[in-house]
């Protein structure tokens, strides 16, 4: 009667800072968040760098894309590729 449904992880959105050409369907993409500064109050931007599965090969360097978290791929990859938001001119 259910459907089963799989469960969709956290979604991210980033910019790609390296492509597949250096490593074959991985991309890597900085992800940039604001927080509050937990004593001073002031806002402080953290930047995360995170491994991602591009199975296409379709991401180049400066295309702004979303990931999402997945089970374990390898050993640095834990997320994988969505979608663009925005393609790199060119």
């Amino acid at each position: 009667m259910s459907e089963k449904t799989q469960a969709q992880g956290r979604t991210l959105e980033g910019v790609v800072i390296s492509d597949s050409k250096k490593r074959k369907r991985t991309i890597v993409v900085r992800v940039v968040r604001r927080v509050k500064h937990p004593l001073y109050g002031k806002i402080v931007t953290r930047t995360t760098k995170l491994h991602a599965h591009d199975p296409d090969e379709k991401c180049v360097e400066g295309d702004v894309v979303v990931i999402r978290e997945t089970r374990p791929i390898s050993k640095m990859k834990h997320w994988e590729w969505v979608g663009f938001v925005e393609r790199k001119d060119g």
